[in-house]
């Protein structure tokens, strides 16, 4: 069946920086646009960015914009997500979701999803 793997989650101080990686099989991945939410415990799973299926259109969560980017790679079937200048407000799980229409902010919008990576940012 369809997989989505999250990696690259951890610890870090804030105003420090961590690459996630979504690695993606049985999934014809220039199909779907990518998605990366988050949820932190006790609270809903929130938007954090999108990138259209051809990779030009990219759209992210005000409380990230400037400071985290999402790209994709086709060749390899992966979505990434550079987060920079962390804050602990950014600890969370967070997961990356395939979406076959339209890049999309809601959870009901998307297909399949990732079991989730920690990201824990230290003040």
């Amino acid at each position: 069946q369809v997989q989505l793997v999250e990696s690259g989650g951890g610890l870090v101080q804030a105003g420090g920086s961590l690459s996630l990686s979504c690695a993606t099989s049985r999934l014809t991945f220039s199909n779907y646009a990518m998605g990366w939410f988050r949820q932190a415990p006790g609270k809903e799973r929130d938007f954090v960015a999108a990138i259209s299926r051809a990779g030009s259109t990219t759209y992210y969560a005000d409380s990230v914009k400037g400071r985290f980017t999402i790209s994709r790679d086709d060749a390899k079937n992966t979505v990434t997500l550079q987060m920079n200048s962390l804050k602990p407000e950014d600890t969370a799980a967070y997961y990356c979701a395939a979406n076959r229409g339209s890049m999309a902010t809601g959870t009901a919008a998307y297909d399949y999803w990732g079991q989730g990576t920690q990201v824990t940012v230290s003040s």
